[in-house]
């Protein structure tokens, strides 16, 4: 499943080559592709048809592009979308174990269509690649686990503690105008992803606190990697590859661990998604692609994930897998020692 350097790829290819552009018509293929939308494949169409792509936002695994109206000829670019009326719409999407969002440029994209094709939008005035401007956006997503859909947007709730100060001129009465997500300045995120913690790579992020929350926990350091409502965007993967890193157990108590080590596993974490995103993230087969139909590489980097039965890169012990929530988690016998039970 593609986590946060994989999504991330994919909303930097959408601010570059989408944002801006209007959606002039919209093909659902599969109904099922846009089934957390409540009005349906016709009320979704509806609500996208003459809508301005106003910026391209992530928080953790979830992207959002937020909708602004149409102008006509000689709108900017690239609108800021709401702040007007306060809050607005985004168009939400959720990759799921192999969904993707891909640009298509040129009147000749029509002429071929991915078999696993579930929703195109048909774009006007995108910026130009390679000298010719986005056509389409594509929806593929082969096992259909993914999903898009037309939501509204929502104020960010949440509390940071020891975070900056609110700006003057918040765009919300009694609210810090902080971003909810990398890609736009609003304080605002749609409805499903509101209860989702931001991720590591955010720079509102109180990473201590995060770390205080770990700790009050009463679970192992790995479930609470993965909990999104804690800290969002670590999957499987860049879980394992963090534990090795910080040189602890997946299966490590969290309410034993100090304050010190909490944040030694957060750093690590911070580390291996941030050379991830400079490979354009990991992908294992074609399932994960950046906008442009590109693997990420950052797989011939990986030091523990996959590798049963191999040397640990740092002592040379074999590397060994364990049954973990119906997945597996890799790990160093000796770099990583098991908790006593």
């Amino acid at each position: 499943m593609p986590e946060l350097p994989e999504v991330e790829t994919v909303r930097d290819g959408l601010d570059r080559f989408v944002v801006g552009s209007v959606v002039r018509r919209v093909e659902v293929l599969r109904g099922y592709s846009v089934r957390r939308h409540e009005g349906g494949s016709l009320d979704f169409a509806g609500r996208l048809t003459g809508r301005r792509l106003a910026a391209a936002v992530r928080r953790g695994k979830f992207l959002w592009l937020p909708l602004s109206d149409d102008d006509g000829p000689g709108a900017p670019a690239a609108p800021a979308g709401p702040p007007a009326g306060l809050p607005g719409e985004a168009l939400l999407a959720h990759l799921g174990m192999s969904g993707q969002l891909l640009v298509r440029g040129g009147e000749s994209a029509d002429d071929w269509r991915h078999p696993h094709l579930r929703v195109r939008l048909h774009l006007e005035g995108a910026p130009l690649i390679d000298g010719t401007p986005a056509h389409y956006l594509d929806f593929v997503d082969q096992r259909t686990f993914g999903h898009l859909s037309v939501q509204d947007l929502v104020p960010d709730d949440e509390a940071l503690p020891g975070g900056p100060a609110s700006p003057a001129g918040s765009a919300l009465p009694d609210h810090p105008s902080l971003p909810a997500g990398l890609g736009s300045d609003l304080p605002l995120l749609p409805e499903p992803v509101a209860h989702i913690a931001r991720d590591l790579l955010d720079p509102y992020v109180d990473r201590a606190e995060v770390a205080r929350r770990v700790r009050r926990r009463r679970t192992q350091i790995k479930r609470a990697l993965l909990d999104q409502t804690l800290v969002s965007g670590v999957g499987n993967i860049y879980a394992d590859e963090a534990l090795w890193r910080a040189g602890v157990h997946g299966r490590r108590p969290t309410e034993r661990m100090r304050q010190a080590d909490a944040l030694r596993v957060l750093d690590a974490a911070t580390e291996v998604m941030r050379e991830a995103l400079g490979h354009g993230g990991t992908s294992f087969d074609a399932l994960y692609v950046n906008v442009n139909g590109e693997s990420g590489y950052f797989e011939r980097s990986l030091n523990v994930y996959g590798r049963e039965g191999e040397p640990c890169r740092r002592c040379g012990t074999e590397v060994r897998r364990e049954q973990f929530m119906n997945r597996s988690s890799y790990y160093c016998p000796r770099c990583q020692r098991a908790p006593r039970s």
